[in-house]
């Protein structure tokens, strides 16, 4: 019983110190990012006007809504009738650029100094899933989420087909989370974009939809 406790304190201690350090190295790499920030957000500007950010309510930790940022990789593009084309009319090759290079990914950087999100977690995905897990699935919002993940260097946007394992590795997360863990996670994301692997699901521009679990019919 006093083991449990002590190991239940530590834990309550590294979440702490986890959140202390995501606020502050975030808030250092938007310092350090901010001229390629403001470049990024220029050229986007002059390819594809503004609005300059994409932004969206998503769940975060105990599926509390919030409004998450990205850079836009998409243009306006409509039909005769005034209706959106498909993704993959509209991801031109700079917004593919952005995706494959994770830039449009840097102004998540303020929903880590907001505390609205990790630099490591399960990634923030569409309010309208929330309805859609599994409870051992939803078990992904015990935590916050993150800008990178365990699914994320586990398959990265390959695994946005294969939403039971996506998921699995979440939770797998959530069950093994350790700032060390958090640290080895950084470091092989570090290498993934680097190396450009993993980058996006073939024949998909944004990723299958997630339309519920095999386990709910």
């Amino acid at each position: 019983m006093i083991a449990q406790e002590l190991q239940g304190e530590r834990s309550k201690s590294s979440r702490i110190i986890k959140s202390i350090l995501d606020r502050v190295v975030a808030a250092i790499a938007l310092l350090m990012f901010s001229p390629l920030i403001l470049i990024v957000a220029i050229a986007i500007y002059f390819r594809m006007g503004s609005p300059l950010i994409f932004s969206q309510p998503r769940p975060g930790q105990d599926g509390k809504i919030f409004r998450f940022y990205k850079f836009r990789s998409m243009t306006d593009e409509r039909d005769a009738q005034g209706n959106l084309l498909d993704d993959e009319l509209r991801l031109s090759a700079f917004g593919e650029f952005l995706r494959e290079s994770s830039l449009d990914e840097l102004p998540q950087l303020w929903n880590v100094v907001k505390g609205d999100m990790s630099i490591v977690g399960p990634r923030p995905l569409l309010v309208r899933y929330l309805e859609r897990y599994t409870p051992e699935q939803a078990r992904r919002h015990e935590v916050k989420p993150g800008i990178t993940g365990w699914a994320q260097i586990n398959g990265r946007r390959l695994l946005d087909g294969d939403w039971e394992k996506k998921f699995r590795l979440d939770v797998w997360y959530v069950d093994n989370w350790s700032l060390w863990l958090d640290l080895k996670i950084i470091l092989m994301t570090v290498v993934k974009v680097l190396r450009k692997e993993e980058i996006t699901q073939p024949g998909h521009a944004t990723g299958a939809e997630f339309m519920g679990s095999k386990v709910n019919g």
